[in-house]
Protein backbone atom coordinates (compact mmCIF):
# COMPACT_ATOMS: atom_id res chain seq x y z
CA UNK A 1 0.00 0.00 0.00
CA UNK A 2 1.18 3.77 -0.58
CA UNK A 3 0.15 6.16 1.41
CA UNK A 4 0.43 9.73 0.88
CA UNK A 5 -1.06 12.24 3.18
CA UNK A 6 -4.89 11.31 3.07
CA UNK A 7 -4.55 9.75 -0.50
CA UNK A 8 -3.66 5.44 -0.18
CA UNK A 9 -3.41 3.67 -3.15
CA UNK A 10 -3.40 -0.51 -2.31
CA UNK A 11 -3.60 -2.94 -5.19
CA UNK A 12 -6.34 -4.78 -2.77
CA UNK A 13 -8.81 -2.12 -2.67
CA UNK A 14 -10.63 -0.34 -5.07
CA UNK A 15 -8.57 -1.95 -8.34
CA UNK A 16 -5.48 0.37 -6.79
CA UNK A 17 -7.29 3.52 -7.49
CA UNK A 18 -5.98 6.51 -5.32
CA UNK A 19 -8.50 6.84 -2.68
CA UNK A 20 -9.45 9.04 0.30
CA UNK A 21 -7.96 7.27 3.53
CA UNK A 22 -9.50 4.14 3.94
CA UNK A 23 -13.38 5.19 2.83
CA UNK A 24 -12.81 4.07 -0.37
CA UNK A 25 -13.89 6.80 -1.97
CA UNK A 26 -11.65 7.57 -5.28
CA UNK A 27 -10.50 10.44 -5.53
CA UNK A 28 -11.26 10.80 -9.05
CA UNK A 29 -14.80 10.26 -7.27
CA UNK A 30 -14.32 13.43 -4.73
CA UNK A 31 -12.83 15.60 -7.31
CA UNK A 32 -15.75 14.81 -9.95
CA UNK A 33 -18.36 15.80 -7.53
CA UNK A 34 -16.78 19.23 -6.77
CA UNK A 35 -16.06 20.15 -10.48
CA UNK A 36 -20.22 18.96 -11.08
CA UNK A 37 -20.83 22.16 -8.35
CA UNK A 38 -21.04 20.63 -5.27
CA UNK A 39 -19.74 22.83 -2.72
CA UNK A 40 -17.44 21.35 0.17
CA UNK A 41 -20.28 21.84 2.26
CA UNK A 42 -22.04 19.79 0.39
CA UNK A 43 -19.57 17.27 -0.07
CA UNK A 44 -19.22 16.76 4.00
CA UNK A 45 -22.78 16.72 4.57
CA UNK A 46 -23.29 13.95 1.96
CA UNK A 47 -20.89 11.88 2.88
CA UNK A 48 -19.79 12.26 6.68
CA UNK A 49 -16.89 10.32 6.89
CA UNK A 50 -15.08 12.87 4.21
CA UNK A 51 -13.29 15.82 6.16
CA UNK A 52 -12.39 18.85 4.91
CA UNK A 53 -8.89 17.93 4.79
CA UNK A 54 -9.60 15.15 2.58
CA UNK A 55 -11.20 17.93 -0.08
CA UNK A 56 -7.92 19.88 0.21
CA UNK A 57 -5.46 16.75 0.19
CA UNK A 58 -7.59 15.14 -2.77
CA UNK A 59 -6.74 18.92 -4.93
CA UNK A 60 -3.33 19.18 -4.24
CA UNK A 61 -3.11 15.45 -5.40
CA UNK A 62 -4.61 16.28 -8.33
CA UNK A 63 -2.52 19.52 -8.95
CA UNK A 64 0.52 17.55 -8.49
CA UNK A 65 -0.47 14.95 -10.49
CA UNK A 66 -1.32 17.33 -14.05
CA UNK A 67 2.06 19.55 -13.04
CA UNK A 68 4.05 15.99 -13.61
CA UNK A 69 1.81 14.80 -16.29
CA UNK A 70 1.19 16.24 -20.02
CA UNK A 71 -2.69 15.42 -20.70
CA UNK A 72 -4.20 16.00 -24.02
CA UNK A 73 -6.81 18.70 -24.12
CA UNK A 74 -9.29 16.68 -26.15
CA UNK A 75 -10.07 12.83 -27.03
CA UNK A 76 -10.41 11.46 -30.29
CA UNK A 77 -13.41 10.92 -31.30
CA UNK A 78 -15.03 13.51 -29.17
Amino acid sequence: MVQKGRITIDPHKMGGVPCIRDVRMPVATLLAMLADGMTEDQTLGEYPEIEIEDIQEALKYASEFFRLREVPLSISGC
